[in-house]
């Protein structure tokens, strides 16, 4: 089966944004084409600003969306209630979609192919055979190729509406790591499903009133043995409402702020009371744990020399002068450091005399690391080229080191930024619907 491509759950990349759905049928576009007589041969199913959603979108994500719950034994709820959390969906990405328009938010075709060729690459099979591969899924891979590219769109959008505007100040990241010594295992796993019942930005007494109560008799059926997902189908407003309430696997650094304490004290298959938040009143069930292994890497350390061509240094030219370089630095006991610090063109490692530090794997483009991979310590390459230009490198040393501790404050970092987005995300998307004139014509 060909992924649905940056789907929900499983990367904290797309922690927060809607699925797209990416499956589209050749009869959905037929429908949408007028008659002979110039009459429209679709219904509008929600009028959303100056937009609609088609009832042939919902039909079809309607289609899509039981198949897949009946494939994973899902228990459906009513019809009624699952073709208006479609609609939801749908309205909230007509909505996002408006507003990448205003935006001027646009995605290259280069973008697109990249996206597509991941998708490719992750099936085991060639870009060029991938419409093919949609094909024999009944998929139209124009409509398939449009909703990626939508889907991108929606995730430039949520980047800077949200995620770019999310501060994490430094006293915040040593409060967190303070707190890690009370909070879940860095070095766990959780499987977490959730369900939102959601409040309006200035609710009133009674509209609070009412969320709480449906929430803590949602909470009551869920502790008394019905299926979570299926009550998270029939009643959450949050993102994850039609896939089960599932947030995926996430470490506990990567779990949103208010479920840290909470989720430190369950264990699997226990689920909380109805907590409050900005957004509305949350149920979390903990699904799962698993460890998650130390991580230990290989890493160089290496210094270079980098010289670029220009309008006077032809590539034939910087090469014979790295020649000339590492002639004087092997044979005539010129100081490598010195000889950088003077001659590379490297702003980021000549004032340090060539010294790239410590790296792991992916840190330099593969020419460069390839070279890396052949020397011995201490040993000088001969000259190459890259993208940026012509180097000489010099092997300093090599070490298995790990990487958890050195890297902790830059992933406490990277976790309270993910931790706030989920919320942010709900109540960005609130703040759309809010803001909208939305007319279903259900």
């Amino acid at each position: 089966m060909i992924p649905k491509a940056f789907s929900r759950g499983s990367s904290s990349l797309v922690l927060g944004l809607l699925l797209a759905t990416f499956a589209a049928s050749a009869a959905f576009a037929q429908t949408r084409e007028a008659s002979s007589s110039g009459e429209l041969l679709d219904r509008v199913a929600a009028t959303v600003n100056d937009g609609v959603v088609l009832s042939s979108e919902l039909d079809e994500q309607m289609a899509i969306v039981v198949d897949r719950l009946r494939a994973q034994k899902v228990d459906l709820p009513p019809q009624n209630v699952l073709r208006q959390q479609i609609l939801d969906r749908l309205v909230l990405q007509e909505l996002q979609m408006q507003r990448a328009d205003r935006a001027g938010i646009k995605v290259s075709d280069e973008t697109l192919n990249n996206a597509l060729n991941d998708v490719a690459e992750s099936n085991k099979i060639r870009l060029a055979d991938l419409p093919n591969a949609l094909a024999a899924q009944g998929i139209d891979y124009a409509s398939y190729r449009d909703n990626v590219r939508k889907e991108l769109a929606m995730q430039i959008l949520r980047q800077r509406d949200v995620i770019a505007r999310i501060n994490v100040s430094p006293r915040e990241i040593d409060q967190f790591l303070d707190r890690q010594k009370k909070l879940p295992s860095e070095g766990n796993e959780y499987n977490v499903s959730h369900i939102l019942i959601a409040v309006p930005q200035a609710a009133s007494p009674e509209q609070l009133d009412d969320a709480q109560k449906k929430a803590e008799d949602v909470y009551q059926k869920a502790v008394a043995g019905e299926d979570f997902g299926r009550l998270a189908i029939a009643n959450s407003n949050a993102q994850t409402a039609l896939e089960g309430g599932s947030l995926g696997w996430r470490k506990g650094t990567e779990l949103p702020t208010f479920l840290g304490e909470a989720i430190a004290g369950m264990k699997a298959g226990d689920i909380t009371k109805p907590m409050r938040t900005p957004s509305g009143f949350h149920i979390v069930k903990l699904n799962e744990v698993r460890g998650n292994a130390q991580v230990i890497v290989n890493q160089v350390h290496a210094r270079h020399i980098l010289i670029k061509t220009n309008e006077l240094q032809d590539d034939a030219t910087v090469e014979q002068k790295l020649v000339s370089i590492r002639d004087r630095i092997l044979n005539k006991g010129e100081n490598f450091a010195a000889v950088a610090s003077v001659v590379s063109e490297d702003p980021g490692s000549a004032a340090e005399g060539g010294d790239l530090g410590w790296a792991g794997p992916g840190t330099f483009v593969p020419e460069f690391e390839k070279t890396l991979s052949q020397l011995q310590p201490d040993e000088i390459s001969q000259p190459f080229r890259t993208q940026f230009g012509w180097h000489i490198i010099q092997l300093l040393g090599r070490r298995q080191y790990d990487v958890t501790e050195d890297q902790i404050r830059q992933r406490a970092f990277a976790a309270l930024r993910e931790s706030k987005a989920d919320e942010e995300t709900e109540l960005w998307l609130r703040r759309l619907r809010d803001e909208a004139y939305v007319e279903s014509k259900l």
